[in-house]
């Protein structure tokens, strides 16, 4: 009789395999859509307002004068489409080895990704180049004198503090911008949000009337309020170091105009072998400032 020892147990060892699939760390989906205004458009272009500039009253000085004519300044904002997709492959051969399907997640991936390209669109209008005119065909650069100083109420470069947002704020309200009235946001980073936590009257409730940490978030303050992203660019700052643009506006002076929203279609390519599943997401959009003096951005190194 044979003697079967426990040595080959090993053997028989098993292997347990996860059913769950876990989208990576990332931010998901746009964060900025509903701090901006927005509307649906069709053609190479669109305009989505009209606008008269301020104009002066005439003082009247004498009797039955002649009657002068006064002239609003117009002008007209201009958005362009940009498009972005995202198409991914799924091979049926390898879907019979899966333990869990993957389609739904694809899906969610790529939403994601359309989501953060929102969002980019919307800060690329804010800081770069927009476009005016009858047609679009001038160019209208970001108003220099609402870039906040990167070492603004200090002696040297810092990163987001109260000074830089009461000075960004100061702006807008020197223009007449309903600052009392009308949402305030600010785009910020981990850096600019963990920067704020070291500021006294941001944490101290001594200094607010309203909470403004909420689980260790700062969410408003100043009126104010803050979205984290890392979305954020970065460029060479008022004292030719490189540093981040931080975007502080008024919901009313930024525009996300939508050709598209997020389309998704899942379907089999009969044309590949195999015929594996594709999922297939895109969105047509683009971003602009409605009005310069509505948008600051504020360099925090």
């Amino acid at each position: 009789m044979a003697v079967t020892g426990t040595s080959n147990i090993p053997l028989f060892y098993v292997y347990a395999f996860s059913s769950n699939i876990q989208l990576k760390l990332q931010q998901k989906g746009s964060r900025l859509r509903e701090a901006v205004m927005s509307g649906n458009h069709v053609g190479a272009q669109a305009s989505p307002v009209d606008q008269f500039g301020a104009i002066v009253a005439n003082k009247v000085t004498s009797r039955y004068a002649p009657m002068p004519r006064t002239d609003a300044p117009t002008d007209r904002r201009w958005v362009f489409p940009q498009d972005y997709d995202v198409a991914q492959l799924l091979d049926t051969f390898d879907k019979l080895r899966l333990l869990t399907d993957p389609l739904s997640s694809y899906v969610t991936n790529a939403t994601h990704a359309l989501g953060r390209a929102i969002d980019s669109e919307i800060l690329s209008g804010i800081v770069n180049n927009n476009f005016t005119g009858n047609t679009g065909g001038t160019t209208t650069s970001f108003l220099a004198a609402n870039e906040v100083s990167v070492q603004q109420g200090a002696t040297s470069p810092v990163n987001l503090t109260v000074a830089k947002l009461r000075y960004a704020k100061r702006l807008l309200l020197s223009y007449y911008a309903d600052v009392f009235d009308e949402p305030m946001y600010c785009a910020i980073n981990a850096a600019s949000h963990d920067a704020l936590l070291a500021e006294t009257q941001v944490i101290n409730s001594d200094y607010n009337d309203t909470r403004v940490l909420v689980e260790g978030r700062v969410m408003e303050f100043l009126g104010i309020k803050f979205i984290h992203t890392e979305l954020v660019t970065t460029g060479t700052d008022d004292q030719s170091g490189t540093s981040t643009q931080t975007p502080l506006w008024m919901k009313s002076g930024v525009y996300l105009g939508i050709w598209e929203d997020i389309y998704t279609d899942v379907g089999q390519r009969r044309d590949l072998q195999g015929i594996p599943y594709q999922t297939y997401n895109k969105c047509t959009i683009g971003g602009t400032r409605l009005e310069e003096k509505k948008v600051t951005w504020i360099w925090t190194r």
